[in-house]
């Protein structure tokens, strides 16, 4: 019984301490966990890696989304067109300020893709969304395959007139993708 006791103890001060850390608590301060029996204490460290925080260079990369899109999981199925469609639209009061370039334009690049993808994985098929298509391709021709920031921001006049013909395109034809 006393075995129990202390494992149960050791899960209780695990889980108390990953709440603590998770609510903003220094992670090299020990915290004990409260029993009827005994207080262990249990000093926890996160490893760097698994920090949340941004670091110098900005916050790290987004989590996976669980369908298709800008950071999908792999074998996951796209996005719906509307879905997809939102995320670029979600780019249109966005700049590229000094400081957010390079996340900018990124995802700009990424947003267009994960709309490319849904586009074409739609039940209508690819030939619904001949312009969309169209000019993410020219755009594809133009970048070369570098997705680099030097070479985004090369071409930022198309990337952004990319996205803004689309969204035009898109406003006009409101019933392929809703």
């Amino acid at each position: 019984m006393f075995g129990s006791t202390v494992r149960g103890t050791a899960v209780a001060a695990v889980v108390l301490a990953g709440f603590a850390v998770s609510c903003g608590a220094d992670p090299a301060t020990p915290v004990a966990a409260p029993t009827a029996s005994a207080s262990v204490p249990v000093s926890v460290s996160v490893p760097p890696s698994a920090s949340a925080v941004p670091g110098p260079s900005g916050p790290g990369p987004a989590a996976p989304r669980a369908s298709g899109g800008p950071g999908a999981l792999p074998g996951a199925a796209p996005e719906k067109v509307r879905d997809a469609f939102a995320g670029l639209q979600a780019t249109l009061n966005d700049a590229c300020t000094p400081a957010e370039c390079a996340h900018f334009l990124g995802r700009v690049h990424d947003e267009l893709h994960g709309l490319d993808a849904a586009m074409k994985a739609d039940p209508k098929g690819p030939g619904h969304f001949p312009e969309p298509i169209a000019l993410i391709a020219e755009l594809d021709a133009q970048l070369a395959g570098d997705r680099s920031f030097t070479n985004l921001k090369k071409h930022q006049t198309l990337l952004i007139g990319t996205r803004d013909r689309i969204n035009t395109w898109m406003q006009g034809h409101p019933d392929d993708y809703r």
